[in-house]
């Protein structure tokens, strides 16, 4: 049997050696710091002015994107005659922008009230909003190569039955658009621990999300922007280069404006955004030391350059109605018949454009 002093002794040996383990270790690691890098960043949170003042952005470019991109749509589908290729991808083009712009006041209520229409809901809008993406840039590709092919191989296109082939790319389009869209069917809502609003994003299986997300993006970067951003450079670069070379080229140039000019607002419109995915595909592959600061900067701009992008889909019809005087002859045609103007009015206007009409496209 123990002695009850030699066990109270012991307690009070232990005691005094559990005193200068702690003290020991208290003195060995008193410079101890937090690394700020290894601590996960903070939610990005919009002030409420900023929310409101997106919100009343979406639903501006929802009220202009739908009825300019219908009568976009019924403009050119209206032709009688068939369509040429760059009038098939423009009509296609438009339909494009009423898919993402029918996205616009879920996007907007979202904004403001974080995401209150289930996951079904969820999954549906980003596809809706990935296919009208991938579609757009890929059909300004097609419109690209077939103004290349027209005007510096005039000789293998008249050979081709390009009417028909251009059928056939509308339908390759919207299924390469829609395979890459798939990734959509990831996204769901959820309650994030530190936001208070529901959110609706992708969410991965944790043990291969990293490698998920970067395959995604890879696709998104490569195909949805540098591979078309490519071709139409090469395309639009050699074909203004042949023009300045041929004669009646000032004519030709005439008609391409209206491409150009949709080319161009693609561009300004995507790029920022595309640069802003890109540094935070960056962080996310660790190709880029993780800072909290540069992550929130980031997110910001992620934020910010998207609202940028989806005024894309309203700004076509504005490009048509400045740009294009075929356009806005057809246009008027149509709106004497329905008996939104006097003929004689249209009839002037018809006279006065139809010196400058251009049939190559849709100006």
């Amino acid at each position: 049997m123990t002695d009850p002093n030699q066990s109270l002794l012991l307690i009070d040996d232990f005691g005094l050696i559990y005193d200068e383990l702690n003290i020991t270790y208290n003195y060995n690691y008193t410079e101890f710091t937090i690394d700020l890098a290894t601590q996960p960043c903070a939610a990005l949170s919009v002030p409420d002015p900023v929310a409101i003042a997106v919100t009343v952005f979406y639903v501006l470019i929802f009220l202009l994107a739908i009825p300019g991109n219908l009568i976009v749509g019924l403009v050119i589908g209206s032709n009688s005659q068939s369509l040429r290729p760059s009038d098939l991808y423009l009509l296609h083009l438009a339909v494009a922008d009423l898919l993402v712009a029918v996205t616009l006041p879920f996007s907007a209520t979202s904004v403001l009230l974080g995401w209150v229409f289930g996951d079904a809901m969820c999954k549906i809008v980003t596809i809706l909003q990935e296919l009208s993406f991938y579609s757009s840039i890929l059909f300004l590709t097609c419109i690209s190569v077939d103004r290349y092919m027209v005007i510096v191989r005039a000789t293998e296109a008249r050979r081709a039955d390009r009417q028909r082939v251009s059928w056939g790319v509308c339908g390759g389009v919207w299924a390469v658009g829609a395979l890459l869209s798939l990734p959509g069917f990831f996204s769901s809502s959820f309650s994030s621990s530190n936001s208070t609003h529901v959110m609706c994003a992708q969410q991965y299986d944790p043990s291969s999300a990293d490698e998920w997300r970067l395959a995604t993006r890879v696709f998104r970067h490569v195909l949805g922007f540098i591979i078309p951003l490519g071709i139409m450079l090469f395309c639009y670069g050699t074909t203004i280069e042949r023009l300045l070379h041929i004669r009646g080229g000032f004519q030709r140039q005439r008609a391409m404006r209206v491409i150009v000019c949709v080319v161009v607002a693609f561009l300004l419109c995507w790029t920022p955004y595309h640069i802003a995915v890109m540094a935070d595909t960056f962080f996310r592959a660790k190709i880029v030391p993780y800072q909290c600061p540069a992550r929130i900067a980031v997110d910001k701009a992620m934020f910010a350059t998207q609202s940028l992008g989806l005024l894309h889909s309203c700004v076509n019809p504005v490009l048509y109605a400045f740009v294009g005087e075929k356009f806005r002859r057809k246009l008027l045609q149509m709106m004497r018949k329905v008996g939104m103007l006097e003929r004689a009015s249209v009839s002037r206007s018809s006279r006065s454009s139809m010196s400058s009409e251009i049939t190559s496209t849709f100006m």
